[in-house]
């Protein structure tokens, strides 16, 4: 059964690539008028012309989430140009991958700003429309990270807030016809994550790569932006209406086997 969205207002956050650049264009395809936003207006332009070619009236923003006036001001604009949001995704992040003893207090707090008071900001500010509405549903893009891994302390931290978050409000909101869940990707053959710790540890991608499919029990490979993509398009579509308050991950069996 095709999963259909056709008329579905939503916002997706860090959609200028990789995952979020997957969303957007699977929820446009799906029949969704898609809003996103994201630093890099050049490649976010592209995104929303690939959005455009199935839902002519999608929306882009250029936006740094961590500047909290400009979240404000995004939900204010969004809401403006789509007269509602019936689905949000907070996908934007940044990963800062290192041991706690390399870390600081800088570093800590400008990835929980981004990675949790960010979505945090945008959920409040977007969720009591969905309450006037009656329906609504929000999908946070976590990471396997935070129930799994070591050594990433300030993203591990806010991607667990971002769990407690989702269930929180999944929980307090189901009443009002309010869903919320999350997605836990593990690690993803997209720019940022290989680019990001092939820098960072300095291991060649392709070694990199190989290492990481060699974790994977399922298929024996890493999963994509478009993995990512279908399971949060289930989560969004009338077929998951019974489901909320759920951490899903799509890991290809990482996680269960580690943990």
């Amino acid at each position: 059964m095709a999963l259909d969205l056709k008329g579905c207002r939503v916002l997706v956050t860090g959609a200028s690539s990789g995952i979020g650049a997957g969303l957007a264009e699977a929820l446009a395809a799906a029949g969704a008028v898609v809003g996103i936003c994201a630093r890099r207006g050049d490649r976010l332009s592209q995104v929303v012309d690939r959005c455009m070619e199935h839902s002519p009236d999608s929306r882009m923003w250029v936006v740094d989430l961590a500047d909290f006036d400009a979240v404000d001001r995004l939900s204010v604009d969004v809401l403006d140009a789509f007269g509602g949001v019936d689905l949000l995704v907070n996908n934007a992040g940044i990963p800062k991958r290192r041991h706690v003893t390399a870390l600081d207090i800088d570093t800590i707090t400008q990835v929980m700003h981004i990675n949790y008071l960010s979505p945090t900001r945008l959920t409040m500010a977007l969720l009591p429309q969905m309450l006037e509405r009656g329906s609504g549903t929000i999908v946070n893009i976590s990471s396997i990270a935070a129930v799994c891994s070591t050594n990433i302390l300030a993203y591990k931290t806010s991607k667990a807030g971002v769990n407690a978050l989702t269930h929180q409000i999944a929980m307090e909101n189901a009443k009002y016809n309010i869903r919320a869940n999350v997605i836990m990707p593990g690690l993803m053959n997209t720019p940022m994550a290989i680019e990001g710790i092939s820098k960072s540890r300095g291991i060649p991608k392709a070694e990199l790569i190989a290492k990481r499919e060699a974790l994977v029990p399922l298929g024996q490979k890493m999963g994509t932006a478009w993995d990512v993509a279908f399971a949060a398009l289930f989560l969004a579509s009338d077929e998951a209406k019974f489901i909320t308050g759920v951490m899903l991950p799509v890991d290809g069996g990482q996680s269960a086997r580690i943990g």
